[in-house]
């Protein structure tokens, strides 16, 4: 049953009016929730909670703690999904410019953990400025391309690489390549759907080309390592190559249909490093086989393809931009962990979504989706 706020036809023309239309009747309609989206995050949720139950040696106290995370992390994609689009996209500039403030207080006090400086400690908490970007970013360059005509001009895609440069640097400082590719692809997909043309994507993909030897001179020692072990992992076995190499032979062993739920031995026999977190999709594979790999990376399809599809339905240019930019954001999430995990990628430390024990990156994707199903239930602002 679609419900939508009464105009009110004596208010002045100034004013804007936010229709929302709920498709989900009863309780999850009133709270602009997406029964579909929902639904399949809740299911590859589960599938993960079982996979880490797995990993981390049937650990309860580590489950427990993901537990609390998903809860908040769903509490949060509520909590937004009760926000306008129009909120969202007054609020992008200034989550933005506090985004970046953040990243140039890491850069002079931020707090150093595993030779990064990364994390802001304010005493209550202590997070990664740079998730922020994850989301402030493709808010912006929505808002940024929303306020003009599409297909932008050439003066308006500079300016976005402007605006994208600034944070992208400053992570990859911390150094973060990891965040800042992906903070740089999710720059990259939103200048893609607002439309710029082929030549200009030709241009582009030819001066990253050209400078990618400029920038094999500013990479850290264990960087350049890791892009060595990519294309070579078998020329250090036991060192730098291993986390390859052992992956490989976990999914390699599972099969095709897996050696069932704990019985992976590289895992299990320590054989397998991070497998909880990065190296999580090795763990799966080894235990559910090729046939549990297919189901889930159709699962991870399903929700891709609902993002675009609310992506397609959107009915203003800054929804339609962000949500498809959040949406291939959560594409390449998946796409550069298993790529890594296989070999296919250098390892650059990106999580499984959904999947991988942690929460930082959790409580940025499940806001994403809060957005998404903010959108999915609002109609374009009208003037009245």
């Amino acid at each position: 049953m679609k419900t939508a706020t009464v105009i009110n036809q004596s208010r002045s023309p100034k004013m804007l009016v936010d229709l929302r239309v709920n498709t989900t009747p009863g309780l999850l309609g009133r709270l602009h929730i997406d029964l579909p989206l929902l639904f399949a995050l809740l299911l590859l949720c589960t599938v993960g909670l079982a996979v880490l139950f797995s990993a981390t040696d049937r650990s309860a106290d580590m489950i427990e703690k993901q537990l609390l995370r998903l809860g908040l992390a769903f509490g949060l994609m509520l909590i937004i999904a009760q926000i306008s689009p129009e909120k969202l996209r007054q609020w992008s500039l200034p989550l933005f410019v506090i985004g970046v403030i953040m990243l140039v207080a890491v850069e002079i006090i931020g707090d150093i953990g595993k030779g990064a400086q990364r994390w802001l400690d304010l005493g209550i908490i202590r997070f990664q400025p740079s998730e922020l970007l994850k989301l402030a970013v493709p808010m912006m360059l929505a808002r940024f391309f929303a306020s003009g005509t599409l297909p932008p001009s050439l003066p308006r895609v500079f300016g976005a690489i402007v605006l994208t440069a600034v944070p992208v640097l400053l992570i990859a400082r911390q150094p973060d390549l990891g965040t800042s590719l992906l903070v740089l692809s999710a720059a990259g997909v939103t200048l893609f759907l607002a439309g710029i043309s082929w030549k200009l994507i030709a241009l582009f993909l030819t001066l990253i080309g050209s400078a990618m030897p400029l920038l094999w001179l500013f990479l850290h020692d264990y960087q350049r390592q890791r892009v060595l072990m990519f294309l070579d992992p078998q020329s250090d076995p036991l060192g730098s190559g291993y986390h390859i190499i052992q992956s490989q032979i976990a999914i390699g062993s599972g099969g095709v249909y897996g050696k069932g739920w704990f019985q992976g031995t590289q895992s299990h026999l320590e054989f397998l490093p991070e497998r909880s977190t990065d190296f999580i999709f090795a763990v799966f594979g080894e235990e559910f086989g090729l046939i549990g790999i297919v189901l889930l990376l159709t699962l991870y399809l399903m929700i891709v393809l609902r993002g675009l599809y609310i992506a397609a339905r959107s009915q203003d240019i800054y929804s339609r931009l962000l949500v498809g930019a959040l949406t291939m954001l959560f594409f390449v999430y998946i796409f550069v962990n298993t790529g890594m995990v296989v070999g296919l990628l250098p390892v650059v430390g990106v999580p499984l979504p959904l999947i991988s024990y942690g929460g930082t990156s959790l409580v940025t994707i499940m806001v994403g989706f809060g957005i998404m199903m903010s959108v999915h239930t609002a109609k374009k602002s009208l003037p009245i």
